[in-house]
């Protein structure tokens, strides 16, 4: 089979399983899966922008995409002016106070010689900027989280429209990516690895506790979507009217014209549902396709050529005078922008912002299992495995509990091991990705569409 044929035959397995979702549990249920899996998709291509280019194991996966959502709370929810009115003086001036610590810094550094003398003045430095920026900083938190903190308690953002934060999520992942590569790309792999775990449990860490900025363990919700509400389109007169079109057939056979609506009632509920989260699937689908098209391009282009040398001879590309440092600080950036761009879509189609959820199983470890199942170094490769997981993942579940449903029917309904099988559906999630991987790796140990690589003769 070749490569091509390969591709087409994935994808229509894909295809295959949506569709059997589709009839056989519900159109909405297929597209919500499906608006996921668009997410996981472009957050499995920018990790294989890192890895499958260049070769760098990004373990942050997590904090870059909870980056990503604190950028749609700051971007979208409007501003709390009590909590701007009791402690937005006293922040700003402690912001100020950090930027002017780090100018210092900098300026000591950069003009005294190393030395004892320089160690000395730059600890006074920083002693005297932390004193002063906790002051302001302690005072102004304590005042923002005490402005009704039932339902606020933090500053919240700038009231734009949320589809921005796709945009400064990726520039928040961007600049934190930046730093992780100024501080950790010069490691060993394992190492950076390690170094990029531990800077995203951080930031999450931050994102749990710091309550001012995004309520931390009590979430923020509410978050306002790019899309319709099912119950504005449920009272438009147009969108009545494209049902009333769509299922004129079904609507001319009721009895009365009670029955008529009842009928129309439940077309209008079911079809704003449907709509809305066409809708997503319209927006998030646009972004994959802009992300997977520039990537492609990106890699056949001789700077994909070169990320490529890079990863597989290091030190050869060194040799020809590569700067691999710099290349590998600019890809990390890059993917791990994507990322963050993910992140706030995620978010988005949830429609709040809980730090809680953010955990290594979800974020991390599933879009490195997409990476590899699908195909490391193959953007088609990733986008099927980010649409394969998650399709795994979601359904994992309900498929159990079906394939169970039938072994009760000859074990009995009072048997005790029919009752643990039941309670144990739950957990086949874990169960399936691990056999998943593993059935993948023996039999496909590049994944299902490896890495393809042209030879010029």
């Amino acid at each position: 089979m070749t490569h091509r044929q390969r591709t087409i035959f994935a994808f229509s397995i894909l295809a295959a399983l949506l569709l059997f979702v589709g009839f056989g549990q519900s159109w909405s249920v297929a597209l919500v899966i499906i608006n996921l899996c668009l997410v996981s998709a472009v957050m499995a291509l920018g990790l294989n922008l890192q890895w499958g280019y260049a070769g760098l194991f990004n373990a942050g996966v997590m904090g870059f995409a909870a980056l990503g959502g604190v950028a749609a709370i700051l971007v979208s929810h409007a501003p709390v002016e009590e909590a701007w009115s009791a402690g937005g003086g006293n922040l700003l001036i402690a912001l100020g106070l950090f930027a002017l610590t780090v100018a210092v810094g900098y300026i000591v550094h950069r003009r005294m010689a190393a030395g004892n003398a320089r160690r000395l003045v730059m600890l006074g430095v920083i002693l005297i900027g932390y004193w002063s920026f906790r002051g302001f900083f302690s005072d102004a938190v304590r005042a923002i989280e005490s402005v009704d903190p039932v339902r606020t308690g933090f500053l919240g953002g700038l009231g734009m429209p949320i589809i921005f934060s796709w945009v400064v999520g990726g520039l928040f992942a961007a600049g934190v990516a930046w730093l992780i590569g100024r501080i950790a790309l010069g490691l060993r792999a394992d190492y950076f690895a390690i170094a990029t775990l531990g800077i995203s449990e951080i930031v999450v860490a931050l994102l749990k506790n710091e309550d001012w900025l995004t309520r931390g363990p009590k979430n923020v919700s509410g978050l306002k979507r790019p899309v319709p509400y099912e119950v504005e389109l449920q009272s438009s007169d147009w969108f009545i009217a494209a049902i009333e079109r769509l299922h004129a057939g079904a609507l001319s056979s009721a009895a009365s014209a009670a029955e008529r609506q009842d009928i129309l009632a439940q077309f209008i509920i079911s079809g704003s549902s449907i709509f809305v989260k066409l809708c997503y699937m319209g927006l998030f689908g646009t972004v994959l396709l802009i992300v997977l098209g520039l990537s492609v391009r990106a890699l056949n282009s001789p700077w994909g050529r070169m990320m490529r040398a890079i990863r597989d001879r290091e030190d050869a590309a060194s040799a020809m005078g590569k700067n691999v440092i710099f290349r590998h600080r600019q890809i990390f950036i890059l993917g791990s922008a994507i990322i963050g761009v993910a992140g706030a879509m995620l978010t988005t189609i949830d429609g709040q912002f809980t730090p809680g959820s953010y955990n290594p199983l979800r974020y991390s470890f599933l879009i490195w299992v997409m990476v590899i199942i699908g195909g490391s170094g193959n953007n088609l490769g990733a986008v099927l495995g980010g649409f394969l997981i998650w399709f795994f993942w979601i359904e994992a579940e309900p498929a159990s509990l079906w394939v169970l449903g039938h072994a009760i029917a000859v074990l009995g309904d009072g048997s005790a091991i029919a009752q643990r099988m039941i309670d144990a559906a739950p957990h086949m999630r874990q169960l399936l990705m691990g056999l998943t991987l593993i059935m993948v790796l023996r039999f496909s140990p590049r994944g299902i569409l490896p890495e393809y690589v042209r030879h010029i003769r």
